[in-house]
């Protein structure tokens, strides 16, 4: 790592980050509406993307920053057991291309912005709906966190702000003022913000990862010499080589196939699937955007070449942002700064909307003020908005990196388990509200204890997210694990209350409004009253 500031490197980040600031602010003007007080404005971009710009979104919405730094950097640390990202990426887009439009569809009738909008339409339960409002914002939070801790890797290695022993102020002085920034233009222009700079997020990060697959191992010798150091390194460490021995390959597909699962379960996936015009982008979406796993597919081969090229960190989420620095040439590895500071300003602002969202409409607007306006309900989601930001940014200040990694594990064991009710509900209505929050509960606890239970060499609780699979004895994922449970529950306490024909809620949705199009008759944008269907 440099011992001064790489000045043309940070030159080049500023260029890019002025850029894309300008372009936060003036997306305010984009596509304005005449009406700019209501969540589908400020909090959907007035639901009006098409199949592009909703692409960019949902790409910037779901390949972060922190996707930049943590996949290849788990490569880095444990070899291919390090690329589960990549196949659960692929098993994601056949399974939202069969929920997802209907999502789009019901929440477009009924003017739906949030997940627990839609839970709460469909089982009539305030109650539900909380638990998923709830468990959105829990899971988000660190997921915002890491964001900032992907902007804060990509300032160390540049040597910007000081070493371990300055100041703290002047330290952490380049992240205030990211973060500010970032609060700035979300306040001010909304979702729209994001939309527009995921264009050149996205362009950065494909020509990054363009040149960086064909002029690094070059450098180095060629693919064969890149694996032959990367298995050197895992056969002298004693596991195995490259790829992981059989004991592995139950966490591995567990893994895979619980992110899979749990991906589209977090607010901020919802909130870009929602802001399309019509049931047909999100169909269009679901076939495109695997692109973005080819991408990470090659993304995931730099944790190999930082092996290769010899990079020695202590703290592994440095491990690209170093390569870059040492192999590129000062201007580029500027360009590539950008793409991964970029890359974290994105989502962050997407996350923190979505979170923002579901407290104005499913706490604020259900359980404190039924009557607010849409312009009332506004004005609290853009603060809001800025109170999750602030909380990320003490979180990231305040404590270890480590403890915001572990904190974002849980939050997807914890997310997952609104899978049944999201989902399901999109479906059948044979589920019973109770018996969903009692999945609910009886998932969130078994992942939160196990979670905890599990230690690593530098952590005693939340080491990580896989365990014992209780009955089988492999090691596999927890959320997962979890999630069976939570599925177990809820049909077995289905059928006990069912039985005892206990009150089921009002359904206000009807079939034929989960394959309705924007022009069909009756579509409308205004949520109905909260008390409509809303019994505990």
């Amino acid at each position: 790592m440099n011992d001064g500031v790489n000045g043309v490197a940070l030159a080049v980040f500023i260029f890019f980050f002025v850029l894309v600031t300008a372009m936060g602010f003036l997306a305010a003007r984009w596509r304005r509406a005449e009406n700019e007080h209501s969540l589908d404005e400020w909090g959907l971009g007035g639901r009006s993307f098409g199949t592009w710009v909703t692409w960019f979104l949902l790409g910037g919405d779901l390949y972060t920053a922190y996707t930049f730094v943590a996949v290849p950097a788990a490569i880095y640390a444990a070899g291919a057991s390090g690329f589960f990202a990549v196949p659960y990426t692929i098993l994601v887009y056949p399974l939202i291309f069969t929920f997802l439009p209907r999502l789009w569809s019901v929440s477009h009738k009924h003017g739906y912005v949030t997940t627990s909008d839609f839970v709460r339409g469909r089982f009539g339960s305030k109650g539900l709906s909380l638990a998923v409002a709830v468990t959105g914002i829990l899971a988000t939070m660190p997921y915002i966190a890491l964001q900032l801790v992907g902007i804060q890797a990509v300032l160390d290695v540049m040597g910007v702000g000081g070493g371990e022993d300055t100041n703290w102020f002047v330290k952490d002085l380049p992240l205030l003022i990211a973060f500010g920034v970032l609060a700035a233009y979300t306040y001010s222009s909304g979702l729209r913000a994001p939309a527009l700079i995921a264009f050149v997020k996205d362009t950065l990060i494909y020509i990054v990862i363009a040149v960086a697959i064909i002029y690094i191992p070059i450098k180095l010798g060629g693919f064969d010499d890149i694996f032959a150091s990367a298995s050197d390194k895992f056969t002298a460490a004693g596991k195995g080589g490259v790829v992981p021995d059989a004991g592995g390959q139950w966490t591995y597909a567990t893994l895979a196939l619980g992110s899979a699962l749990a991906l589209f379960m977090y607010p901020h996936s919802i909130t870009a699937t929602l802001s399309s015009r019509s049931r047909e982008v999100i169909r269009r979406n679901t076939t495109i955007l695997p692109l973005y796993s080819l991408m990470l597919g090659l993304l995931a081969l730099l944790g190999f070449m930082a092996i290769a090229a010899g990079i020695k960190v202590d703290n592994g989420q440095l491990a690209i942002p170093q390569l870059f620095e040492n192999m590129f040439p000062d201007w580029f590895a500027g360009v590539a700064f950008a793409a991964i500071g970029i890359g974290a300003l994105v989502p962050a602002a997407i996350m923190s909307i979505a979170a923002a969202n579901l407290f104005t409409r499913n706490i604020y607007k259900d359980f404190i003020k039924p009557d607010a306006t849409p312009q009332q309900e506004t004005k609290v989601s853009k603060l809001v908005s800025l109170l999750v930001k602030v909380g990320a940014l003490i979180f990231v200040l305040g404590m270890d990196k480590t403890v915001a990694i572990n904190f974002q594990l849980l939050g997807g064991i914890w997310i997952l388990q609104t899978f049944p009710a999201l989902v399901g509900g999109l479906f059948t209505r044979w589920f019973h509200r109770w018996a969903l929050l009692g999945g609910w509960a009886v998932g969130m606890v078994y992942g939160t204890v196990a979670a905890y239970g599990v230690a690593s060499p530098t952590q005693k609780h939340f080491g990580g997210s896989s365990d014992e699979i209780p009955g089988i004895g492999e090691i596999g994922y927890i959320g997962l694990t979890a999630f069976v449970l939570n599925v177990l529950v809820t049909v077995v306490l289905t059928f006990v209350l069912r039985a005892v024909k206990a009150p089921d809620g009002v359904d206000e949705t009807r079939p034929s409004d989960y394959t309705a199009d924007a022009g069909d008759p009756g579509v409308q944008v205004e949520l109905p009253p909260a008390t409509a269907g809303s019994s505990h």
